[in-house]
C-alpha cells in the first residue's frame, strides 16, 4: 500500500482532529472523483516505519488517523489500524466500496465511510448523498452521516 500525501484535517471525522493519509492505487475509479491522481501507482510505501514516523511526528496533535482509500489492500488497512490503536489513537477508513470488506474488523476501525462517489449525489455533506459514515460500536455500525450536514 502506498501513501501519496497526508494532512491534518478537521472535517473528515466528526469531532476528531485527524491525520488523513491519502492512499494511492484506488481500484474504484469513481466517475467525477475529486482525487483522480490517487487511482495511480504513486507515492511511498506505507510500512510500519513510515507509519511510526508519522505517529511520532503528529500523533500528539491528533485524535484520529484516517486511511483515505486502501480498498486495494483492506487486510493491510486493518493491520496498520491496529498499530494506530496501539499508539492510543482512534482510526477511520474511507472506503469507496458499497459494503464492508470481508477483512473488516470492528475492533480495528472506529469510523468507516462506505460508498462510491457519485457526482450527481454529492459528498457526505449533501442531503442526497449515497455515501454513509458510521461509528463502530460494540460490533455494530451507527450511522453518523447527519453529522456532516450543515444545519
Amino acid at each position: 500500500m502506498k501513501i501519496a500525501s497526508y494532512d491534518i484535517v478537521f472535517q473528515d471525522v466528526p469531532g476528531e482532529v485527524t491525520l488523513s493519509l491519502n492512499l494511492s492505487q484506488c481500484p474504484n475509479r469513481c466517475p467525477g472523483c475529486h482525487s483522480p491522481q490517487l487511482q495511480d501507482d504513486i507515492g511511498y510505501l506505507l510500512d510500519d516505519e513510515m507509519l511510526d514516523n508519522l505517529l511520532e511526528s503528529y500523533g500528539h496533535d491528533v485524535t484520529c488517523v484516517c486511511f483515505m482509500g486502501g480498498d486495494c489492500e483492506p487486510e493491510e488497512v486493518m493491520r496498520l489500524a491496529d498499530r494506530v490503536h496501539a499508539f492510543g489513537l482512534k482510526t477511520a477508513w474511507y472506503s469507496g466500496k458499497q459494503q464492508l470488506s470481508e477483512h473488516f474488523r470492528f475492533e480495528s476501525i472506529d469510523y468507516v465511510k462506505l460508498g462510491p462517489y457519485v457526482a450527481t449525489l454529492g459528498p457526505l455533506s449533501s442531503p442526497e448523498t449515497n455515501q454513509r459514515m458510521y461509528r463502530s460500536d460494540s460490533g455494530r455500525l451507527i450511522d453518523i452521516t447527519d453529522n456532516f450536514k450543515r444545519k
